[in-house]
């Protein structure tokens, strides 16, 4: 059965050499694919749960009384919100990169303790983080004054105001301008190739430049992967929200 599939490939890439999805029939092709997708799924998730804690911490920190920690993070969000992502995966990577330390496994060779796969993942957090604040911040807003002071008059202190009170309320809240900000965070993955890191974009481009047949399938399997991954996400995070649904927050 498997010797017919990669038949029929081998012979609709002799019959339409522009449609040659070599990597049904040649197993190091294949290799990239799946390599470059579990990469691109790892980065993802990481990206995603880093951000999320990151605009969870700023938006907290948002509400310091300390005007230089509210000014922290008013830096850092019109930092990242007001600069491409291209451009910040360049500077983490090329700028802050050449500052990592290094270790030597074999004595000789000199490694980062970072590699370009690390640097996406601080990048991409950072960027999408400064959103995420934004969004946790506008659902911190939303929760009304007096739920707040009726936890301090019950003896809550402020960090536990914020942790059991007005937290599990904001994200109800924020869930719908998170689940946007999230999607778009994944889609901006594909920009970690700029810095070599191999996931699928990245996979991609290596399996086309050596057999430009393949660019055609090569684009659709990129399209129907991000739009699985996508999907995932909405999907988790819309039940994720039909989950912490309360009348009168969120929706």
């Amino acid at each position: 059965m498997l010797d017919m599939f990669t038949e029929f490939f081998r012979q609709l890439a002799e019959d339409h050499p522009r449609w040659n999805f070599i990597f049904f029939y040649e197993e190091r092709q294949w290799d990239k694919v799946v390599s470059g997708l579990w990469l691109t799924v790892k980065l993802s998730v990481a990206c995603v749960i880093f951000s999320v804690i990151i605009g969870i911490v700023g938006a907290a920190m948002q509400g310091a009384n300390s005007r230089w920690v509210r000014g922290i993070v008013n830096g850092y969000i019109q930092f990242f919100r007001n600069t491409p992502p291209f451009v910040q995966l360049l500077f983490f990577y090329f700028a802050l990169g050449r500052f990592t330390p290094t270790y030597s496994p074999d004595g000789w060779l000199e490694v980062p303790i970072i590699t370009n796969v690390g640097w996406a993942i601080i990048s991409l957090s950072f960027f999408a983080g400064a959103f995420n604040v934004e969004i946790f911040r506008a659902g911190v807003e939303a929760v009304p004054k007096s739920t707040q002071e009726a936890a301090e008059a019950l003896g809550y202190k402020r960090l536990q105001i914020y942790r059991y009170i007005v937290l599990p309320l904001a994200l109800r809240v924020s869930i719908p301008a998170l689940n946007n900000n999230l999607v778009n965070l994944v889609k901006t993955t594909t920009q970690a190739f700029v810095i070599a890191v191999p996931e699928l974009l990245y996979q991609s481009i290596t399996i086309w430049n050596d057999f430009p047949s393949a660019q055609n399938p090569m684009m659709l399997v990129l399209f129907f992967s991000y739009l699985g991954l996508v999907g995932i996400l909405v999907m988790g995070m819309n039940k994720w929200e039909r989950s912490m649904r309360i009348p009168g927050y969120g929706g």
